[in-house]
Order: structure tokens, then C-alpha cells, then sequence
């Protein structure tokens, strides 16, 4: 990451008000994907893309019970992961990287999964926003901040950014929050996302957090 943004006492005092406000409503705010061990992590936020996490918790609990191990998986092949994801948006592909993660693991990390960005990064299928999802969840590795639909959403509604750009509105978050917070900041905002300000039909007008911070309610009048 780049040399992340001054941001000045009073933007950071109003970002931890908001962490605040979030962490009492949702005080159990948690990853939403189903998980018992790192790799089952990965390969679900694998799947995740462009997939909502109802549906690939829907599919993985079959998959694992049929390949428990980052071995299993990958000497499963593609033909034995791919009737496991049917029901998930191009499964075809994400199968191939799943199955090619997993090689990757045995191959090259002792069948472990790597706690390093670069080294997550390096697995097909693997960006940054996957990399800090597994390296926050599993590991209490806060290397960057999870940005996905909610989160970009809510960071430009709280006034935290004007980007657009994911890895932009990483780093304005990043610059705001104490590195502690950032993998529960994520889960945070996607369930205030999910529940009350959400892109469309959302609740702000009636909800003290969005009436306090989301510019979406100012727009409409309070």
C-alpha cells in the first residue's frame, strides 16, 4: 500500500464515533461466510465473488464434508469440485481456482494457508479484498481493510471518502481507523448495510446512526 492520507483529529474523533455507534448496535458482528478452518475460509471467499454469502454457505458444507482437506481438495481436480458449485454465479471458474489454490498450498506452503498479502495474492483466485478477509478472520491479522459493495457504500454515505476505487477508499479508511478495528469495521458495515442503509429501500430516515452520520438523510431532509 501506498502512503495512506493525513487525516486530521477531528476526522479520526468522528470515524471512532462512528465505530462506536456500529460496534453497540451490532455487538456481534462477525464473518458471515461458514468456516471451521483457514482453508475452508479461503475457498468460501473464493466462491464469494460476485456471489452472495447465503448462497456459498449453501454450497460449501457439502464440499468440505466431501474433501476436509487442502490435500483432499486438491486431489479432488476440477471434476470433483465442480458439482459442488452449481448453484454458484461461474462455477466452472471459480472451481479451477479453488482446485488450484489448493495445489498451490500443498505445493508450495506445506499444505498450510501463507499469512502475508503478497503471499495470499500470489493463489489463483486471490485479490486483496480476499487476502484481508482470510488473513482478518482466520489469523487477527489486520493487513488492510475488507471494501466490498456495502462497505465502499457506507464509507462515501458516512462521509469517510469521496472514492470510488476500492483500493482507494482502503486507504482513506485505513488512515481514520486504528488498525485494531479493521477487520470488525468491515463486518460492521456491511450490517449496517444489509439491515438499514442499504443502496436501495433503506431505512436511514428512521435510524439515529444514519440521521447522525449518513449524507443520504441530509439529501432527503431530516
Amino acid at each position: 500500500m501506498q502512503r495512506l492520507p493525513r487525516k486530521t483529529p477531528a476526522q479520526r474523533a468522528r470515524a471512532a464515533q462512528i465505530l462506536a455507534a456500529l460496534a453497540e448496535r451490532y455487538p456481534d458482528s462477525h464473518c458471515a461466510l461458514l468456516w471451521s478452518a483457514p482453508h475452508e475460509l479461503l475457498v468460501a471467499t473464493i466462491l464469494s465473488a460476485q456471489a452472495t454469502d447465503a448462497v456459498v454457505n449453501r454450497a460449501t458444507p457439502a464440499l468440505f464434508a466431501a474433501y476436509p482437506s487442502v490435500a483432499a481438495l486438491a486431489a479432488a481436480g476440477r471434476e470433483g469440485i465442480e458439482p459442488h458449485l452449481k448453484t454458484i454465479n461461474f462455477w466452472r471458474m471459480k472451481a479451477r481456482a479453488v482446485h488450484e489454490a489448493m495445489t498451490a498450498l500443498v505445493r508450495d506452503h506445506a499444505g498450510e494457508v501463507p499469512r502475508t498479502i503478497e503471499e495470499l495474492t500470489a493463489l489463483r483466485g486471490v485479490a486483496r479484498k480476499t487476502a484481508n478477509v482470510v488473513l482478518g478472520n482466520a489469523f487477527g491479522i489486520n493487513e488492510g481493510i475488507v471494501v466490498d459493495t456495502h462497505v465502499g457504500r457506507l464509507a462515501r454515505r458516512f462521509s469517510l471518502t469521496r472514492q470510488s476505487d476500492p483500493v482507494k477508499v482502503e486507504r482513506d479508511l485505513m488512515s481514520l481507523f486504528p488498525r485494531e478495528s479493521w477487520c470488525v469495521l468491515s463486518h460492521l458495515l456491511i450490517d449496517h448495510g444489509r439491515a438499514v442503509c442499504r443502496a436501495r429501500g433503506g431505512t436511514c430516515a428512521d435510524d439515529a446512526i444514519c440521521r447522525a452520520y449518513c449524507s443520504a438523510v441530509s439529501r432527503r431532509g431530516r
